[in-house]
């Protein structure tokens, strides 16, 4: 089935980032989408084979690692979300083309704090595609480890002659099977659990063990998401991201672009999810007319119209203010909220257009489905940034004297 790209999704991009989105555009469609029914595709995400085969043709068609520039400059990132809208076209969009997560926020974080013997050592291959990497921060809740609450942080980095031994359990770690980069965070104080450090750690490690892969609903990233057990892992000085005991404010460099990438790499799986349904809807008949006539459906519809455009405004005022300077911890927040649940109300709305097709997986609109229901959770749940968002109110008022 062949449908019609999205046209002018986004804020006016610049003259370079036009020209790599319709490549990345193009790719997508053309290459990546027919990959989607592959039977490499797993419940834990594409094999390490499927995600090299995308990568290599990403590579031959010159639209791999398309945020970064020759010589290692970043887009902006409003030229950034033009671009990784087109790359979520398909959920195989962002690992061909190396814009998925974790990997487009850690080299956003190394390209920031990394020092240039790390780049070398450790961003260079993940740029280029050669590997993946994973960010080794939740824990498991059971043991009340770090979630949405980082201060919880219970993995300790202890001073072990000329290096640091590193202790402790890891949950929901992204693309830790099969990552040959890995950037641990870790308590460097002792009886201070709001003080923590960053790490560089090539993969695999004999002290960093995969204990399970957890079944989850989304099945996008490859190697899944898994609970680690480190155990004795010992690193050298020169394997500390940064600064000792500033990985919590790191953590914040990296964590407002992320959760904004992810919002845009989403956007482009709705947009498709729109499509689908769409061309469901004016080729399907019930009751006599198509369905799209109906008007409960012909709204749902035009309700994802107006959601798709909400959610494109949402994320490139967010990206503006990013490109200004500041941290965006406040704006992203409110863009993770809104973008989240605005692509979760429009995949529905396709689900349900789309009727019993829409909840196999014959179409793509079942998974999108899935993916974005996930997205309202991690990068933190809805409820810890409006619970965020709540306080800097407070806090904003009081301060003004009107409380």
């Amino acid at each position: 089935m062949t449908t019609q790209p999205p046209s002018n999704i986004g804020h006016l991009p610049t003259e370079r980032a036009h020209a790599i989105g319709k490549r990345v555009e193009a790719f997508v469609r053309d290459v990546v989408i027919p990959y989607e029914r592959d039977p490499r595709c797993g419940p834990h995400g594409p094999s390490e084979d499927l995600v090299k085969e995308l990568r290599a043709k990403a590579r031959e068609a010159g639209v791999l690692t398309p945020h970064i520039l020759d010589g290692g400059d970043h887009l902006t990132q409003l030229e950034t979300a033009h671009v990784l809208r087109f790359s979520g076209l398909s959920t195989l969009g962002p690992t061909a083309v190396n814009t998925a997560a974790p990997d487009e926020g850690n080299m956003f974080l190394l390209g920031k704090v990394a020092s240039p013997a790390q780049k070398e050592r450790f961003l260079a291959k993940v740029v280029s595609g050669e590997a993946r990497s994973a960010f080794f921060m939740t824990e498991p809740a059971d043991e009340g480890g770090a979630g949405s609450d980082p201060s919880m942080l219970q993995t300790t980095a202890v001073r072990d002659g000329d290096g640091w031994l590193i202790n402790g359990r890891k949950a929901f770690i992204t693309g830790a099977v099969g990552a040959s980069v890995g950037i641990v965070m870790a308590r460097t104080s002792t009886g201070d659990k709001t003080t923590a450090t960053m790490f560089l750690v090539d993969l695999p490690d004999p002290a960093i063990r995969v204990e399970r892969v957890l079944d989850t609903i989304d099945s996008s990233m490859p190697g899944g998401h898994a609970v680690v057990l480190i155990d004795n892992l010992k690193v050298a000085d020169d394997q500390v991201l940064g600064q000792v005991d500033e990985g919590f404010r790191y953590a914040q460099v990296r964590l407002s672009p992320a959760r904004l990438s992810h919002c845009m790499r989403w956007l482009g799986a709705a947009v498709r999810s729109q499509e689908i349904a769409t061309a469901y809807a004016v080729r399907r008949k019930a009751f006599g007319k198509l369905l799209v006539d109906h008007e409960g459906v012909g709204f749902m519809l035009a309700e994802n119209m107006i959601d798709l455009k909400q959610a494109e405004l949402m994320i490139d005022w967010c990206a503006t203010v990013l490109d200004s300077g500041s941290l965006g911890t406040t704006e992203s927040s409110m863009t993770k909220v809104a973008v989240s649940d605005l692509l979760f109300r429009i995949a529905d709305r396709c689900v349900q257009v789309m009727g019993g097709t829409g909840v196999t997986r014959d179409s793509i609109v079942e998974q999108v489905f899935r993916e974005v229901r996930a997205f309202r959770i991690y990068d933190g749940p809805t409820e810890v940034h409006k619970w965020s968002l709540a306080k800097k109110i407070k806090r904003d008022a009081l301060g003004k004297g009107n409380g």
